[in-house]
């Protein structure tokens, strides 16, 4: 790796340790932002350094080709009392060397970067997580086109989601069951509901209700709002 690659990542750990001793959310929101802009220019740095500290799988591109990001929505979870392990399918993803794959875990969230594989920097995060987890015991593991990233609980307990936006949604969608046979219209009820939690909400929250909305209105089938 080159000599900018490697401050590059000593910058990205020590924001990672400043992540985890913040206290206010705003100084949080600053500090991932910052580590997302790093990540960014490490791919970059590694994607031009095609050297012997990063071997590129068999099927990647030259390194004339730029590398696109995509941002990864998909993946499986289970859990046990302890521990909750998320699922993401990536083909060849095996083939990366150590330094490609990336996974930044805070109190209550996580990055992942696939970096470089297949001409593509593939970048997952999740945010609001149910619970909080233990970062310094949470981990990832690469297996034959996945990836598994264990999530160790700080509490012992079932989640009912993997995030607190997914929560919400579900405990809106459930209260407004006992709505559905009155004389007053379900939809709107949920609609109601949907507006206070906006109100209510994080960024994460709003942006989630907002998609849900747009794609709601693009459909003429009646009934409560598809989610």
């Amino acid at each position: 790796m080159s000599t900018k690659a490697e401050e590059v990542k000593l910058d990205i750990e020590e924001f990672n340790n400043l992540l985890e001793k913040a206290c206010r959310q705003r100084t949080k929101d600053v500090l991932t932002l910052e580590i997302r802009r790093l990540q960014t220019e490490l791919a970059k740095l590694l994607e031009e350094n095609k050297d012997a500290s990063v071997k590129p799988p068999a099927t990647t591109p030259s390194a004339t080709q730029k590398c696109y990001q995509v941002k990864l929505n998909n993946y499986g979870w289970d859990q046990t009392n302890t521990m909750v392990k998320i699922y993401i399918t990536l083909k060849d993803v095996h083939q990366l060397s150590g330094e490609s794959i990336v996974c930044n875990f805070a109190d209550k969230s996580l990055d992942l970067w696939v970096l470089a594989l297949d001409n593509r920097n593939y970048y997952l995060p999740i945010n609001n997580l149910c619970a909080e987890i233990d970062t310094e015991k949470s981990s990832l593991k690469v297996k034959t086109d996945m990836i598994v990233v264990s999530l160790v609980k700080k509490i012992p307990k079932a989640w009912s989601h993997v995030t607190w936006v997914e929560k919400r949604i579900k405990e809106a969608k459930t209260l407004s069951m006992p709505d559905m046979n009155e004389d007053n219209d379900p939809g709107a009820s949920l609609m109601n509901l949907m507006k206070k939690m906006y109100q209510d909400g994080d960024d994460d929250m709003k942006k989630t209700i907002a998609k849900a909305w747009t794609k709601n209105q693009q459909k003429n089938a009646a009934g409560p709002m598809d989610i």
